[in-house]
């Protein structure tokens, strides 16, 4: 976090908020990390906006009085096109969360307002417009692509989960490694409604900073359209379609979306030409999930995604994973494959997701040796039973 306070526009009508942040959120004032101002309304917000020029970020409310925060999400851009919105709704208000998010909100939360999740979220953000104003700065003075890549690296760590979802029978965790030549690998987890929880990972076709702010797009899109759907194919159609409409530099993702609900086991998923995860059982077997036919997001509207679904049971682990794994070389031109992937737990089955993660990685590695890393190594795993953290 940047040394100074960081001012924080809360958008609301209900005469109370501005006292109860203002209470809640008392340490962080104290410690100089935040600086709260206030409006009632979108109106009022524009106004404060356009007033001040060092509001980093704004907190806002769907329902408001003479403008709401959907209209309000429209015209930041237009006073300052850098200032990154979180917006605030209730949880079955799912229309309006789905519509903000494809507005360009960056994140939301959802009321009664659970002020841990706030903090997470205004620090995330915080953190993704440090990294965005370093990248917009670094770019006037760019001499040398390894200064883009440097940005394009930042800017796409900015936005991966630090915190990871658990539940009493479940566990999740993720990481990526960027190589040196920039991708656009990410991913990515949230909670959904009945305590089921979705997970995606994804792979953007080109390099560097354009690589890295596509991916940015496809990330805020995929969970405004995971917000609005309950069926995974259905956001992957969504996503595709919303890509497709201004996509002039022909750019693609490879994106897995899953929904797993911890109550009956069952994990219900598209795939939009990703790598297949892999299953991997108490016993050190394993399989890959069936692939489900669809194609990159981003290369034409229209099209359809299929879903499968599989019902995990105790003490299995799903490992999903990019092409940077599978597709890693050695120094004799030999790719690590599928598997090798597999070979990794036939005799040592995962204790953890952190486990199961780091071990991917670490074989990797190994294979690879002195040889260069190419591409971004991804790898997000979810875990059925009573795993260790």
């Amino acid at each position: 976090m940047p040394e100074h306070p960081q001012k924080i526009l809360v958008v609301d009508d209900e005469p109370d908020v501005e006292a109860l942040v203002l209470q809640r959120m008392r340490r962080n004032i104290r410690a100089g990390d935040y600086v709260f101002v206030f409006a009632q309304n979108g109106v009022e917000a524009l106004e404060r906006l356009q007033l001040e020029d060092d509001i980093d970020m704004v907190v806002s409310d769907i329902n408001m009085p003479r403008m709401d925060g959907l209209t309000l999400l429209e015209q930041i851009p237009k006073v300052d096109p850098n200032v990154r919105a979180v917006i605030v709704s209730a949880y079955g208000d799912m229309q309006n969360i789905r519509t903000a998010m494809n507005r360009g909100a960056f994140d939301f939360v959802t009321k009664p307002l659970d002020f841990e999740d706030l903090r997470t979220t205004i620090d995330r953000t915080l953190r993704h417009m440090a990294e965005w104003r370093e990248a917009l700065s670094s770019r006037d003075k760019l001499v040398a692509l390894e200064n883009e890549l440097d940005v394009a690296r930042k800017i796409q760590q900015s936005i991966l989960p630090t915190e990871f979802l658990a539940g009493p029978d479940y566990r999740t965790f993720g990481n990526m490694r960027p190589a040196r030549s920039v991708g656009g690998d990410f991913f990515d987890m949230l909670n959904l409604e009945h305590g089921r929880i979705g997970l995606a990972i994804a792979d953007v076709s080109d390099k560097g900073v354009p690589a890295a702010l596509f991916m940015m797009s496809s990330r805020t899109l995929l969970k405004g359209a995971a917000i609005g759907h309950d069926n995974p194919g259905e956001v992957l159609g969504e996503v595709n379609d919303l890509l497709t409409e201004n996509n002039d530099s022909a750019m693609f993702v490879t994106t897995f979306y899953g929904v797993y609900d911890p109550a009956s086991g069952e994990f219900i998923y598209a795939n939009g030409g990703h790598n297949p995860p892999l299953v991997v059982h108490p016993d050190g077997t394993s399989s890959l999930l069936p692939m489900t036919g669809g194609v990159a997001l981003g290369l034409m509207p229209g099209l359809p995604y299929e879903q499968e679904s599989v019902t995990l049971a105790p003490g299995d682990v799903v490992v999903l994973y990019t092409d940077g794994v599978t597709e890693a070389l050695n120094a004799d031109d030999e790719e690590f494959g599928v598997e090798r992937l597999q070979e990794i737990f036939a005799d040592n089955p995962p204790k953890s997701c952190r486990e199961a993660t780091r071990v991917v990685f670490e074989a990797v590695e190994a294979f690879a040796g002195e040889t260069p890393q190419s591409d971004d190594i991804t790898c997000l795993t979810l875990c059925k039973g009573e795993f260790q953290t």
